[in-house]
Parts: structure tokens; sequence; C-alpha cells
């Protein structure tokens, strides 16, 4: 299980987010990734952009106020 702390990119984190996708990670890993929520759009797109690279979505929740996460598996 990897976490990836994307908060301080703050609505601009999808570029890396991709980049951590495309990277190679052992079958079965689980990733988490928490970003800032922002107007909410970067919660569609990020869903969109984990369908995009092949992995499974498995949870997508509010952490705090401002913050979200979501939990991916290849």
């Amino acid at each position: 299980m990897k976490r990836y702390d994307l908060r301080h990119l703050k609505t601009d984190f999808l570029g890396r987010m991709k980049e951590i996708l495309k990277e190679t990670h052992a079958d079965n890993e689980t990733l988490i990734f928490i970003f800032e929520i922002g107007d909410f759009s970067g919660i569609q797109s990020s869903a969109d952009l984990v369908k995009e690279c092949e992995y499974e979505l498995y949870n997508s929740l509010k952490f705090n106020e401002v913050d979200w996460t979501i939990v991916v598996k290849k």
C-alpha cells in the first residue's frame, strides 16, 4: 500500500496523480491519494483518470472539510 499526499498541489493535482498511476506498481498494490477538494470538480476528474489509467476505484470519501481521499487498485 502506498499513500500519496497531493494537497500541496491544491487544485492542480491531476497531472501528478496521472504520473503516479502510470508508474509501475506491484500487482494488486493499493494506492491512496489525498487531495484538496476545491470546487468538487476534481472528484469526478480523479475518478475518470483512475478509469482511464485502468485502475479500479475502491473508495472515495471526504477526509475533512477541505480534503478528499480515494483508494485505487490495479
